[in-house]
């Protein structure tokens, strides 16, 4: 009998893909475009909410009873601690349990995890009179603790922020409440987690 992978995506309103429908979120065309290269793959285990921090979800997932084992984990959050000015060591603790909470879901296995870069909000129509040179420096910050957790730890990372920027410039990269972002961008990310999944499984 073939292996249907199953697949968490853990964060926020990112992974929810807040602003476009469910099924044009990144997990799950993540899960379309597998399919379409043959691999099977149940719908994507959703455990995001717009605005949680690090720690907001960390708490979540103390309290709440998830399936033990999944094939792939992915882990996009921080966006909403560097919202708030809150401070990266405390990120840092944060992030750190999550990614070991992340690998134990994906039964040990590291390499099924996969990291993604926070994208950059001071890009969108929501931050025009915000100071995005600021937003920008501090979304690094919290980027480089992902980055070395990732290396730490030995998982995937994908860096995603670099595209929301350069991306950010069309209309059409940008959802409707001018703060998160479209189908094209998820679908820009998606790509980048399916190539990700079926180098893992080759």
């Amino acid at each position: 009998m073939q292996h249907i992978n199953s697949f968490l995506a853990l964060g926020d309103s990112y992974t929810i893909g807040e602003a476009v429908p469910i099924h044009e979120s990144f997990p799950y065309i993540t899960t379309q475009l597998l399919r379409k290269k043959k691999i099977s793959i149940y719908a994507p285990e959703i455990v995001a909410k717009t605005g949680w921090t690090s720690s907001e979800l960390a708490e979540h997932l103390l309290h709440t009873q998830l399936n033990h084992h999944y094939d792939f984990v992915s882990l996009l959050i921080g966006v909403n601690n560097q919202y708030r000015n809150l401070s990266v060591d405390n990120f840092l603790n944060d992030f750190e349990f999550l990614v070991k909470k992340a690998i134990h879901f994906a039964s040990g296995k590291n390499e099924r995890v996969i990291i993604l870069s926070i994208p950059d909000w001071g890009c969108t129509p929501f931050a025009t009179d915000k100071n995005k040179e600021q937003i920008a420096k501090e979304i690094d910050a919290f980027n480089i603790v992902c980055k070395q957790t990732a290396k730490q730890y030995h998982t995937n990372f994908i860096d995603i922020t670099t595209e929301t920027r350069e991306f950010s410039l069309e209309p059409k990269a940008i959802a409707s409440d001018g703060l998160h972002f479209s189908y094209e961008t998820h679908l820009i990310w998606a790509k980048k987690m399916a190539n990700a999944i079926q180098q893992i499984l080759e």
